[in-house]
């Protein structure tokens, strides 16, 4: 299958997996990735994980800052791909693209589809609390993750995992999805599903305003919000005016307890109330310093009961 010729998109390190398992099996023809960007406290110009990795395997690399230009049109179709194969590239491909591989243009989206159509479908499906997440190859259309489906698989999410222990599980599976798909379609087996759109939700990108804590939430909403945002972006409360993140820590369940109230302290966790019960805190960042555990925080930093956080 060697001759089977793609063109694969994809940017972060999730991509990688899955450029890996394609080149075994196939001719990846060229790399397109986003352009080299800040990164860090330094805003360092960085180059992609999926450039670095295109680099070290000698494949011919474009970074186009638009894509719906016909400059980007003539060079794709100069590579005359069987297959565009995108995964978290970042940007949707117009039509005009879609029509260059001479077989199909496929997506590897980490979620079960048609559940958490768009940018952070990892992140969102950890912050509802869903059970399971999954990995879906779509045959790509004009729309936002609404191609029919070739194949479809799912994992677990247990009670404590975080969205970068699903990433972890995600990367390999669709890995393993995308050369299945692919082989499937060259041997003429593969099956084409349309999505429900009644069954849709949306996973926009996440914002600022989502890494607050609000300690009136409900114990499993925040215990969901902390592990959804880890370990990028971090949730934060407030503590003596200044950002604390919270990284990890397990629900209680109690009665009585105002919200935001530091209720005990100490070596097994700061506990803290919230709307319908309480949260011990186990893992926390204070600014400028390492993640670290409760005892260790607490040596540094006098937090009595009846101290109130968020404020």
């Amino acid at each position: 299958m060697k001759e089977t010729r793609i063109v694969f998109f994809g940017t972060p390190e999730f991509a990688l997996y899955a450029l890996d398992s394609l080149q075994k099996s196939f001719t990846v023809a060229a790399v397109v990735t986003q352009p080299d960007r800040p990164s860090g406290r330094g805003k360092k110009i960085l180059p992609s994980p999926v450039k670095l990795r295109a680099q070290a395997l000698g494949i011919p690399l474009f970074q186009p800052v638009k894509i719906r230009t016909a400059e980007f049109a003539a060079w794709l179709q100069s590579i005359s791909p069987d297959f565009l194969v995108t995964a978290a590239y970042g940007k949707i491909l117009s039509p005009q693209i879609l029509a260059v591989p001479r077989i199909s243009a496929l997506n590897v989206h980490a979620s079960l589809l048609p559940r958490w159509r768009g940018a952070a479908p990892i992140h969102r499906a950890v912050l509802a609390g869903d059970c399971e997440s999954g990995i879906t190859i779509i045959e790509m259309d004009e729309g936002m993750d609404t191609g029919d489906i070739i194949l479809q698989d799912s994992v677990p999410i247990g009670l404590n995992e975080t969205s970068g222990d699903l990433h972890d599980k995600l990367t390999d599976l669709g890995a393993k999805l995308i050369v299945e798909a692919v082989t499937a379609i060259l041997a003429g087996t593969a099956k084409k599903v349309a999505q429900d759109d009644n069954l849709a939700t949306l996973a926009p990108p996440l914002t600022k305003e989502e890494e607050m804590l609000d300690w009136s939430a409900s114990t499993g909403v925040i215990h969901n919000q902390i592990r959804g945002m880890s370990p990028w972006p971090g949730m934060y409360t407030r503590f003596k005016g200044e950002r604390l993140k919270i990284w990890a820590g397990r629900p209680l369940h109690l009665s009585g307890a105002n919200c935001g109230q530091v209720l005990a302290a100490g070596k097994e966790g700061i506990l803290v109330g919230t709307g319908d019960g309480a949260y011990c805190i186990s893992l926390l960042q204070p600014p400028g310093k390492k993640i670290m555990d409760a005892a260790a925080f607490l040596r540094g930093n006098l937090l009595l009961p009846g101290a109130i956080l968020g404020k």
